[in-house]
């Protein structure tokens, strides 16, 4: 792809700008009133692609990725990964066939898509991948891929396991209900749930089984380990849409006072089910950043030109995320300095659900 968009960037550049550097406010905004200005004279066209837009996560950053497209005058045409590593690779083969000024992708399974991704960047075209890796970060930078862009899954799932653990007195019985086994993000919370249980003995792992992000399968492993394991006492699962779905058969078993159920990415369902005690837990993983972050890197580098663009853009940029949990610190003797208490003696759920809305977090 050959650079159309001709932009001066004496002032947008000013101060050695980098969208990894989080785009200076007066730079960012100059960025989208060029863009906003020349939409329709000049549109930019984009494939993204998600690993299954029946997970909330994935559904949510579509609207994020649209909301900012639309700011920046992207005409994007999205490829539902459908949870399904072969029928993705089946779109990206497709893709590869097509001229784009960018391509933006969440990979079902690391490896699967590197023929036509490096197929789509050898024909010069700017390639963002989002959460998961295409390949392995060597391979990655090899291929030429622009950057990518994705949370910290060990700590997310670290930080929700603490609160696990501390729910269960550091002992018991405990299951892990994984994302999809090539999902190098699920992989990392798998990592992060075993690192956090390294330290305590008397805490047994009784399952941990893939649930492929699916909430039947979900529902079906926690129904398992339950006639199993009636004793258990707690279940992490890999995203908010399975621990919900596992926190439902919890329920439905009478068990909702022994079974804590802690899950990632804090959708505004999950942070619902925290401020009413069903999860313990969740931890931010902010789809709305990456998306968002994804389609700003993406025309940046259609407006400027990929080897500008990869000059000035990191190859990892860190979305990162809070825990949240529904405990307040509320410390009475620290009243008149809240600053010294955990989120100001606050709930940060509210605050959490404006800014998604807002496809900001």
């Amino acid at each position: 792809m050959s650079t159309k968009h001709n932009f001066s960037r004496r002032n947008f550049l000013k101060g050695g700008l980098t969208v990894g550097a989080g785009l200076a406010f007066g730079n960012l905004m100059s960025f989208i009133d060029y863009r906003r200005a020349r939409a329709q004279s000049e549109p930019i066209r984009a494939a993204m692609s998600s690993a299954g837009l029946a997970g909330s996560w994935n559904a949510q950053g579509q609207d994020a990725a649209m909301y900012w497209a639309n700011l920046l005058g992207v005409e994007v045409t999205w490829f539902d990964g459908e949870f399904d590593a072969a029928k993705q690779r089946g779109k990206f083969d497709q893709i590869a066939t097509e001229s784009w000024d960018f391509v933006a992708v969440q990979p079902n399974t690391i490896g699967t898509l590197v023929e036509p991704i490096q197929a789509i960047i050898d024909a010069g075209t700017a390639v963002i991948d989002m959460d998961t890796l295409v390949a392995p970060l060597d391979q990655l930078q090899e291929m030429g891929v622009l950057t990518f862009i994705a949370p910290d899954n060990m700590f997310m799932a670290l930080s929700v396991m603490n609160r696990v653990i501390a729910k269960m007195g550091g002992s018991g019985k405990i299951s892990h209900i994984g994302g999809q086994p090539g999902h190098t993000g699920a992989q990392a919370r798998g990592q992060g749930f075993l690192n956090a249980l390294a330290q305590y003995p008397d805490i047994e792992i009784v399952d941990d089984q893939p649930g492929n992000w699916d909430v039947s399968q979900a529902a079906a492993l926690t129904e398992s380990v339950l006639n199993r394991h009636p004793d258990l006492k707690a279940i992490f699962a890999d995203n908010d849409d399975m621990a919900i779905a596992a926190r439902q058969v919890v329920e439905n078993a009478g068990l909702g006072d022994q079974v804590v159920v802690g899950g990632v990415d804090a959708m505004p369902s999950a942070l619902e089910a925290v401020a009413n005690g069903q999860l313990v837990a969740t931890c931010r993983n902010p789809s709305c950043r990456i998306h968002g972050w994804a389609v700003v890197a993406g025309a940046y580098a259609a407006t400027v030109g990929l080897e500008q663009a990869r000059a000035e853009i990191p190859i990892f940029v860190l979305a990162d995320g809070p825990v949240v949990t529904a405990e307040i610190d509320s410390n009475p003797d620290l009243a008149a300095e809240p600053w010294k208490l955990a989120n100001y003696g606050l709930s940060s759920i509210e605050g959490q659900l404006w800014l998604e809305s807002q496809y900001i977090l």
